[in-house]
């Protein structure tokens, strides 16, 4: 898991660094340890620490939102299946088979979400992702209404779908155009390396030092995969619940 990997990796290079810092202190020319040296590293390093914490934030405010309004979207497509379902049940006898298109439709793509969970038996689907939504609606569109209440339910099932496709594709391209972390990481790990190492540079290894500078290290682990989780909102351990995705699945065509 790439977030486990992540935070493994997040944790390991501030270590190194301040195993870096105790290795370099025994070898620097005395004047390099002088109080003037010193001063102008800790003020360089308070700089790059402070752009660091920085940087850890906004990238957490971002990932949080980002999973937010991903998660806002996919509850909303599945209102809108349940209000399907139910315009084509009102509807009548007549577009039960459009109802258990739906179903099927709904159920496939659960199972893509949560590829690891049942969701129930469901038949394969024989056309693309691309163009399950539109089969529906020329289903709907197939139906000839007896009265007005008919054409009414007809005109609001397609009016759903459509709401419906153009969230799908929605939370589609968000996901895709989201933009790549790890070249931000990887200068994230690499100035971890120069803070913690500038930590151990001035100061001899104590049990006191070396808590201090794991605890530091584990936080900035777990910010790395904090962000990493967020920005995979059906993936990892803090994925999206499945939950209300069961609940629609077992109310579908009943």
């Amino acid at each position: 898991m790439i977030s486990v990997a992540l935070f493994t990796v997040a944790l390991l290079c501030p270590l190194a660094g301040a195993s870096i810092g105790i290795a370099v202190r025994g070898r620097l020319p005395e004047h390099h340890l002088a109080r003037d040296a010193t001063d102008v590293i800790k003020l360089a390093m308070g700089l790059m620490a402070t752009l660091v914490a920085l940087t850890l934030g906004l990238l957490i405010q971002s990932a949080n939102r980002y999973r937010a309004t991903i998660e806002t979207e996919y509850k909303q497509i599945l209102a809108g299946i349940v209000h399907l379902d139910e315009y084509l049940q009102a509807y009548g006898p007549e577009a039960n088979a459009v109802r258990q298109r739906v179903r099927q439709v709904a159920i496939l793509s659960f199972q893509e979400r949560w590829p690891g969970e049942d969701f129930g038996p469901v038949e394969p689907f024989p056309d693309s992702g691309r163009s399950r939504y539109t089969e529906i609606q020329r289903e709907i569109v197939a139906l000839h209404p007896a009265d007005t209440a008919q054409t009414w339910f007809q005109s609001q099932a397609l009016q759903i779908t459509n709401r419906i496709a153009d969230l799908r594709w929605l939370v589609v391209s968000q996901q895709t155009a989201h933009a790549p972390l790890l070249p931000v990481l990887c200068l994230i790990f690499l100035a971890s390396i120069a803070i913690f190492g500038s930590f151990t540079l001035y100061v001899r290894p104590n049990a006191t030092v070396v808590t201090v500078i794991s605890l530091s290290a584990l936080a900035i682990a777990g910010a790395i995969f904090l962000i990493v989780e967020l920005n995979n909102p059906f993936q990892g351990l803090l994925h999206i619940s499945s939950q209300a995705a069961h609940e629609v699945a077992q109310t579908l065509g009943h």
